[in-house]
């Protein structure tokens, strides 16, 4: 029988943990399969398909469809790092799960969560500078700062997140294997802990404020550049197609912190008010939703995707 997190026994470096999943809700786990089991697969072949089309049309190949590459590899990176177990425990139950592979779980999850939120400010820089200064955007913004950026924004979210699963590996005991988790989050892993964990604690909460609150300021900041310059435009009809060239990255946007703020208030200040089994699956809706938006968001706004998509799919289907 798996160790309950209640029991008073400690464990000297486990060789593996148990995910339980979603706690509570026994049975009904399952059923669970039919929400994110087709949540993967649309961000399997949604992010696939849309690096495709980029990878294989030149004329695709400019600063704009190059972030939005960036965001689909890393969408697949976070959907893989999450949904294969996740899917695993609510078909079959709770699985064990090595515990060096628990730590680099952790690793994947949290730094591609961080790339994906700097990739999002990365994304609204450049709608500010196409909206604010059109004449200069293709000096200002090249193919090879974009690669640069890209760079930059994964040895970031290397650096900050790498504290983590070493922080978790410093202490020796622990007070059960079982996480009440679908995956191992840093700190459903820290609550097994037995010591002090205040270090945990506290940089867990400061990493939440600084990567998600500057980018968030970056963010508005860099509308507030777009908004500010679309209202000198001279005629609505010019104002409506700047702000159309923003719509897709607007409901991206909204598709990634707005789950992701309900979920962090509800685990930082409403523990004792917001049941544990709706905080875990808001925590997973929030990892596997915008994979799974973000493709078809992109598809069906931004017009020369959705031409080349639409030529592929007319020329197969010609095949036939």
């Amino acid at each position: 029988m798996a160790e309950t997190p209640q029991s008073n026994s400690t464990f000297l470096h486990p060789t593996f943990f148990i995910l339980t999943g979603i706690p509570g809700l026994r049975g009904a786990q399952t059923w669970l399969t039919l929400v994110f089991g087709p949540m993967f697969l649309l961000a399997l072949l949604g992010n696939g398909a849309l690096l495709a089309v980029v990878w294989t049309d030149s004329v695709l190949h400019q600063p704009m469809f190059l972030l939005l590459v960036t965001l689909a590899t890393t969408d697949l990176g976070l959907a893989t790092s999450v949904a294969p177990g996740l899917l695993a425990v609510l078909w079959l139950g709770p699985q064990p799960v090595p515990y060096a592979a628990c730590l680099v779980q952790m690793f994947f999850v949290h730094a591609l969560t961080a790339m994906e939120s700097g990739v999002l400010l990365a994304m609204a820089c450049d709608r500010a500078v196409a909206v604010g200064r059109p004449l200069h955007y293709p000096i200002l913004v090249t193919k090879a700062r974009i690669g640069y950026a890209a760079l930059a924004l994964a040895l970031k979210a290397v650096a900050i997140v790498v504290p983590f699963p070493l922080l978790v590996a410093r202490f020796e005991h622990f007070r059960a294997k079982t996480i009440g988790h679908a995956y191992c989050a840093h700190m459903a892993v820290v609550e097994l802990v037995v010591g002090n964990t205040r270090a945990n604690n506290l940089y867990g909460l400061a990493l939440s404020l600084a990567v998600s609150g500057v980018d968030i300021l970056g963010i508005t900041g860099s509308y507030g550049l777009i908004v500010h310059a679309v209202l000198q435009l001279p005629t609505r009809e010019a104002r409506a197609k700047a702000f159309g060239t923003c719509s897709s990255h607007i409901c991206v946007i909204l598709a990634f912190y707005v789950p992701g703020l309900f979920s962090y208030l509800t685990h930082r200040f409403g523990r004792h008010t917001v049941p544990k089994p709706v905080h875990i699956l808001l925590s997973n809706i929030y990892l596997l939703l915008p994979p799974a938006l973000n493709p078809l968001i992109y598809g069906v706004r931004t017009k020369q995707i959705r031409g080349r998509l639409l030529e592929t799919f007319i020329f197969r289907k010609s095949q036939f």
